[in-house]
């Protein structure tokens, strides 16, 4: 059964347009203990909300892990990971930050309780509810 998570990334910096450019993307660069515990969590296929940060602040598609934590070789190898992903979908229609923390089902979502974090768990509740939000 997979597991659910989101990931934020700038999109001026890596977008969501980037990663299906690519059809594969390695997941890079993340230097956050919780985060990084997060990433060595993931397993092949777990589903995961791409988040653009900063410019939108909205859920804009869903992406799969493809591969499992490795070493971050751009960064400390000993210490940080990365996974790699695919696209799978746009959503319908982005979700915007605004309006996850305007949902009471969402009042425990890592990214409303813990801005900075830039991998985070979501569970099954959480992603239908955003999923519902999306026309989906």
């Amino acid at each position: 059964m997979p597991q659910y998570w989101l990931m934020k990334s700038e999109p001026d910096e890596y977008g969501w347009d980037d990663l299906v450019a690519e059809g594969e993307g390695i997941w890079d660069g993340v230097k956050n203990a919780q985060a990084s515990n997060n990433m060595k969590a993931m397993q092949k296929g777990d589903q995961v909300f791409f988040y653009h940060s900063r410019q939108g602040l909205d859920v804009v598609g869903i992406m799969e892990v493809s591969e499992e934590a490795s070493p971050d070789v751009t960064t400390d190898p000993d210490r940080w990971v990365v996974v790699k992903v695919k696209p799978v979908r746009k959503l319908a229609r982005s979700v915007p930050l605004k309006a996850m923390k305007q949902n009471p089902e969402l009042k425990d979502l890592a990214i409303i309780r813990q801005t900075r974090l830039s991998v985070a768990p979501v569970t099954e509740q959480e992603w239908q509810a955003i999923l519902e939000m999306a026309g989906e």
